[in-house]
């Protein structure tokens, strides 16, 4: 919980450990589906420290191409976007080409580089949900108004930039009329760098404030192999042991895999899919980073080869889900189906 900033600058935290609400229980003629929010944002060496001055958007000029094959696959993305994409003229008309196309727009808040900025600029408070309330909201302010001024509505779907979701940011959501938060990446702990650990949470949608409408829609992560069913216990006991979890991994017994194309290997990410059905989860969110459409700007599409390779892991992940009958969900389809439940 942020407590304030210290004199240098830095905000004073402890750690947030969030435990999932009620459920939410989706209609039944929702169905099985599946969801698609893009971070969307600057471009930014993912080995440097945090920049404030770093504020390229050059990589949005793929998006139109990018969400016109992500929809002919059958996606329905939803682009969070940051402060620099929402004050960029070029990143805004590429949006709302996209827009235009059947895409939306919700929000992702980077702190470093979203005004007011008043605190360090380091590790710790790059989540955002460790600064200092006050901070936090005011920071969500002026990046919820600034898409609000580029797209004609307010946005509806948050996520904290890098999870970074503290013990204010559901009730800053909820007052602001958010509808949905997607900050929390389950199984994940981000503690030793000074964020969430979400090693509680599943991934299954739940309730952070029912009466406010303001759903968690976690992105999705399960164990995979012969011994998944020892969960996030055996899990961690295999991340004291050195490299027991790569080798776990190699040898098919357990792997954690978050359903993204970044680092995930395909047929790793077909298991998951199907373990995931077979765990009963309703909504599978999905999830990369807008840079990725272009080679050269993330760690994860470095080249020409590695761009034909991320298309080809959607072809491939599109096909297993519509064989499975998992349809695509986009903002409307869960604001909808939300409204219904609460009813």
């Amino acid at each position: 919980m942020a407590d304030g900033i210290s004199p240098n600058g830095r905000a004073q935290t402890r750690r947030h450990r969030p435990r999932p609400g009620s459920p939410v229980a989706w209609p039944d003629d929702f169905g099985t589906r599946f969801t698609l929010f893009v971070d969307t944002e600057e471009e930014f060496d993912w080995t440097a420290p945090f920049d404030s001055a770093s504020r390229s958007t050059s990589a949005m000029a793929a998006l139109p191409d990018g969400h016109k094959r992500l929809c002919e696959g059958g996606g329905a993305p939803v682009y969070l976007i940051d402060h620099p994409v929402a004050t960029a003229p070029a990143a805004i008309d590429a949006l709302r080409e996209v827009v235009a196309n059947g895409g939306a727009v919700g929000t992702q808040l980077h702190p470093w580089v979203n005004p007011p900025i008043q605190e360090a600029i380091c590790a710790t408070n790059s989540f955002p949900g460790n600064l200092p309330e006050q901070l936090e909201a005011a920071k969500l302010d002026t990046l919820t108004d600034e898409i609000a001024r580029a797209f004609g509505t307010a946005p509806r779907i948050y996520r904290a930039g890098r999870y970074g979701i503290g013990p204010a940011t559901a009730r800053l959501l909820a007052d602001r009329g958010y509808r949905i938060d997607s900050s929390m990446r389950s199984r994940y702990d981000y503690g030793g760098h000074g964020g969430p650990d979400f090693r509680a949470v599943g991934n299954h949608a739940f309730w952070l404030d029912r009466r406010a409408g303001l759903a968690e829609l976690p992105l999705t992560t399960v164990f995979t192999g012969r011994v998944r069913a020892g969960g996030e216990r055996l899990y961690r006991f295999l991340g004291e042991i050195p490299r027991g979890r790569g080798l776990f991994a190699r040898t098919g017994m357990m792997a954690r895999v978050a359903m993204t194309p970044e680092d995930m290997p395909l047929d790793d990410a077909l298991e998951a899919i199907r373990v995931a059905l077979g765990e009963g989860v309703r909504v599978l969110n999905f999830s990369f980073h807008s840079p990725s459409l272009t080679p050269g700007f993330t760690p994860y599409v470095r080249d020409a080869a590695d761009l034909k390779a991320f298309y080809g892991w959607w072809d491939a992940v599109f096909a297993l889900l519509a064989r499975r009958n998992v349809q695509a969900a986009s903002q409307s389809d869960l604001i909808v189906a939300l409204d219904r439940i609460r009813a």
